[in-house]
């Protein structure tokens, strides 16, 4: 089993940043696959970054270039650093953790919410 526990999400200002952390409740690297989804008001949840255990990252189109994930193995947390934020990014974003083996599990934390003004 893994909990995790978002932070670092509050309101910004269109341009600025925001630091988004979620800790793991075992050691980071021993999670097959780190996931930040995200979900605005009236829509569906989005994958928007991924990193897996070997470092390989994935981000979906409207985040590229913006935003970046990353591991702190020290803290056992992953970081979603979003920088040049723009008031679509506001959402309630989601930390999401896969296991494989040796059966396919999936967790979720609480989520932490983000709004960028005008």
């Amino acid at each position: 089993q893994v909990q995790l526990v978002e932070s670092g999400g509050g309101l910004v200002q269109a341009g600025g940043s925001l630091r988004l952390s979620c800790a793991a409740s075992r050691n980071i690297f021993s999670i097959n696959v780190m996931n930040w989804y995200r979900q605005a008001p009236g829509k569906q949840r989005e994958l928007i970054a991924t990193i897996t255990s070997d470092g390989r990252t994935v981000y979906v189109d409207s985040v590229k270039g913006r935003f970046t994930i990353s591991r702190d193995g020290a803290k056992n947390t992953v970081i979603l650093q979003m920088n040049s934020l723009k008031p679509e990014d506001t959402a309630d974003y989601y930390c999401n953790a896969e296991l494989w083996a040796p059966g396919r599990e999936n967790y979720w934390g609480q989520g932490t919410h983000v709004t960028v003004s005008s």
